[in-house]
C-alpha cells in the first residue's frame, strides 16, 4: 500500500495561521513531518496551531518574519534551525498579500509592488533563505502556492496575476537550476476553495459551482493532499510542474 510517509522531515510553512496555512500543517503533520510554522502578525493563532501539533506528536516551532524582507527570512532560517535542530526538508510558500482588486487603469501601483514582493520576492528570498541545504543534502521539496488566477487572467485581476506568473517564472528557472541535486520545485494552484470561514458562514456553496466541471468548488484539505504528495518521495520525479487543483476549471494545454 501507498503511503505519504514525511516522519523524519521537517517543514516550514509561510502563511501558516491562515485559512488554507493550518490544513496545510496539520496534513503534513500527520503525515509525520515536524513543522515549522511562520506568521507575520497572527502570533496567537500560530501558538494554538502548534499546540494542535504537538498533541498530534509532532514537533512545532512558531517564529515571525516578514517574508517580502530578506534579512528577515535569513533570520527565521536561523532560528528554524536553532530551535528545530536542522534545517527543512520542505519550504510551502504559502503567505499572501490581500488587496481589493479593481481594473488596470484604476488599480494602484502600490498593489503591483506588493505583489511583486509576495509573490516573486517571497519565493526567491524563501529559495535564497533554505535551498542551499537542500542541495547540501541531496533531497528536498520547494512547494509554492500558485492560482488558477494565472491562468484565467480575469478582469481586476491583474495585480494579483502579475505577481503570481512571475512567481512561476521563478520557480520554473529554480526547477532546472537544483533539480541535479534532487530538489523538486513545483506549484499547487488552487481554485476558488472552501475553507472554515465558508464552513462557519455556511457559504459551500455558490451559483457559479455549476461552471466548474466537477460542479463544485474544492476544499482545503483537497488542496492540502496534493502538497503532501509533492512533498512526499512518491513525487520523487516531478518537477517544474503547475497543477491545477481547481475541479477542471481551468486546464492547461501541451
Amino acid at each position: 500500500m501507498l503511503t505519504l510517509d514525511l516522519t523524519g522531515k521537517l517543514a516550514v510553512i509561510t502563511g501558516s495561521a491562515g485559512q488554507l496555512g493550518r490544513v496545510m500543517a496539520r496534513t503534513l503533520a500527520g503525515c509525520g513531518a515536524d513543522i515549522a510554522l511562520h506568521y507575520n502578525t497572527s502570533s496567537a493563532k500560530a501558538e494554538e496551531l502548534a499546540q494542535e501539533i504537538r498533541q498530534m506528536g509532532r514537533r512545532a516551532f512558531c517564529v515571525q518574519a516578514d517574508v517580502c524582507d530578506l534579512s528577515q527570512v535569513l533570520a527565521m532560517r536561523d532560528a528554524i534551525v536553532q530551535n528545530m535542530g536542522g534545517a527543512p526538508d520542505i519550504v510551502v510558500d504559502n503567505a499572501v498579500i490581500q488587496y481589493q482588486w479593481a481594473s488596470v487603469l484604476e488599480q494602484p501601483v502600490e498593489d503591483y509592488e506588493s505583489q511583486f514582493r509576495s509573490c516573486v520576492l517571497q519565493n526567491v528570498h524563501m529559495a535564497k533563505a533554505f535551498v542551499p541545504a537542500m542541495v547540501e543534502k541531496g533531497w528536498g521539496r520547494f512547494i509554492g502556492i500558485n492560482t488558477e488566477c494565472s491562468i484565467q487572467c480575469f478582469p481586476g485581476q491583474s495585480a494579483y496575476v502579475s505577481g503570481k506568473r512571475g512567481m512561476d517564472g521563478v520557480l520554473r528557472v529554480l526547477a532546472k537550476e537544483v533539480g541535479e541535486h534532487q530538489v523538486t520545485v513545483n506549484q499547487v494552484a488552487p481554485g476558488w476553495t472552501i475553507s472554515d470561514r465558508d464552513r462557519m458562514n455556511h457559504s459551500e456553496k455558490q451559483p457559479t459551482d455549476e461552471r466548474i466541471p466537477l460542479k463544485r468548488r474544492g476544499t482545503d484539505q483537497e488542496i492540502a493532499n496534493v502538497v503532501a504528495f509533492l512533498a512526499s518521495d512518491l513525487a520523487s520525479y516531478i518537477t517544474g510542474s503547475y497543477i491545477p487543483v481547481c475541479g477542471g476549471n481551468v486546464i492547461p494545454g501541451i
